[in-house]
């Protein structure tokens, strides 16, 4: 059985930090593309981070230079850096894994093949 388990979500004022964790079981990150994606109440998905299987990264424009996304190997664990949080940051964050990296991205109307249950982020002005 495949297991996404997100943690590290929170509430925050605007500016702070939060660092989300992905630990997951009966896959490997090091075999997918792998990433985060977000979303808020009335609005759709949107694609935060992701990480193709050479490594490299990409980030929504909204994201970027404030968040980092990064993956331990080892540890078969992603992570998702947030730092200087706006409220407009506020939503449930999930982890994805899929062979196909717009899938990961959440490209409309797709959807990663592996996710979790979300880890919910709230930043407060």
């Amino acid at each position: 059985e495949v297991r996404l388990v997100e943690s590290g979500g929170g509430s925050v004022q605007a500016g702070g930090s939060l660092r989300l964790s992905c630990a997951a079981s009966g896959i490997s990150f090091s075999s997918f593309c792998t990433g985060w994606f977000r979303q808020a109440p009335g609005k759709a998905r949107e694609g935060v981070a992701a990480i193709d299987r050479d490594g490299t990264t990409t980030y929504a424009d909204s994201v970027k230079g404030r968040f980092t996304i990064s993956k331990d190997t080892a540890k078969n664990t992603l992570y998702l850096e947030m730092n200087s949080l706006k409220p407009e940051d506020t939503a449930m964050y999930y982890c994805a894994a899929d062979r196909e990296l717009y899938r990961v991205k959440v490209f409309p109307g797709t959807f990663p093949h592996y996710s979790g249950q979300g880890t919910q982020v709230t930043v407060s002005s």
